[in-house]
């Protein structure tokens, strides 16, 4: 279940992430003559921290575990 972490990340924030992750080591070029989607990404969890609720994943951490798992199911792509 994907619930947030209450936290707002850029498009550009969460590539440069996604990158690191993955090892990429190119450049990231953005084009701001196209749209970018939604504003906003943030996720409420007010309602889940009133029933003692709160994140043990953070992105990046969740990102790396979610890569890791992507590699150990697809191991020709590791190459």
């Amino acid at each position: 279940m994907n619930i947030g972490v209450g936290r707002d990340f850029t498009i550009a924030e969460t590539a440069a992430l996604v990158a690191a992750v993955v090892g990429f080591v190119g450049k990231l070029v953005f084009d701001s003559t196209k749209p970018d989607g939604t504003p906003r990404k943030l996720l409420d969890t007010s309602r889940l921290s009133t029933l003692g609720w709160a994140p043990q994943t953070g992105l990046e951490e969740g990102l790396k575990l979610a890569y890791a798992d992507f590699i150990s199911c697809h191991r020709s792509y590791a190459a």
